[in-house]
């Protein structure tokens, strides 16, 4: 019980906090809509090139809305040393960094609905599997927050976690089969494609919403859950590195 309040009160409190500041408008909300917005003035009313587009961008809006505001929340209390009185909670360390990012999980999932928003306004999406996408949404949520966990309890400032996260985003943009295949990219540049975590997200959301998806979903599914895993693990080992230890 006392976990679950300590939870609770943590993620009403960045959520009052963070959620409207200057970075997770411009990076997590205005970013997302404006790719969303030329991506769909480029293709047209046509059906084919709206669902051709529109998994990269529901990807895209989750990346780039978990991203920011992990680092947002979690760079300014470890500035203002609010992170370290955090960790002297009494609840576990798993607890408290999962407080930490369910709010950016949830702000990730709704921010992946602007773009399915837009695209209801000018294709039917009723053939969209939505289990799958829900599924997909989630997942890549969960992973591309636990990486800007990850970020940001190894920066100190929020422009550094902005840049460094940045060194992930624009090439995950562009090796992950968000707007280009995968089996486009040249032959060498394909391993690094699925040594990350968002190419499987990518592939889910091609399969639920066009049906061009080239792995099966339940290799998608693990191996999201395994970066997952992997990454909150790391970020658990940085902080008692750092803090703790």
């Amino acid at each position: 019980m006392t976990a679950w309040i300590a939870f609770e009160n943590i993620l009403r409190k960045d959520m009052r906090s963070y959620y409207l500041k200057p970075p997770n408008i411009s990076w997590g909300l205005v970013m997302p809509l404006v790719w969303a917005a030329m991506f769909f003035v480029k293709s047209g009313r046509g059906l084919d090139s709206v669902m051709t587009v529109l998994p990269g961008l529901v990807a895209f809006s989750v990346l780039f809305g978990t991203t920011s505001l992990l680092a947002v929340t979690v760079t300014f209390e470890k500035k203002g040393r609010s992170f370290e009185r955090l960790l002297l909670a009494p609840i576990s360390l798993e607890v408290l960094m999962l407080a930490k990012t369910s709010g950016a999980i949830l702000f990730g999932v709704i921010n992946a609905f602007i773009p399915l928003l837009m695209a209801a306004f000018l294709i039917d999406l009723t053939g969209i599997n939505w289990g799958i996408l829900l599924l997909a949404m989630a997942l890549i949520a969960i992973s591309s927050t636990f990486l800007g966990l990850f970020i940001a309890v190894s920066v100190s400032e929020v422009f550094e976690a902005q840049t460094f996260s940045n060194f992930f985003r624009f090439p995950m943009v562009f090796l992950c089969g968000l707007f280009l295949p995968v089996a486009q990219l040249p032959v060498w540049l394909r391993p690094l494609s699925y040594a990350l975590p968002l190419t499987y997200g990518s592939d889910m959301l091609h399969a639920c919403i066009n049906g061009s998806g080239r792995l099966p979903i339940l290799l998608n599914t693990s191996m999201l859950l395994l970066f997952c895993a992997a990454l909150f693990v790391m970020s658990l080992y940085n902080i008692r590195r750092k803090w703790i230890a």
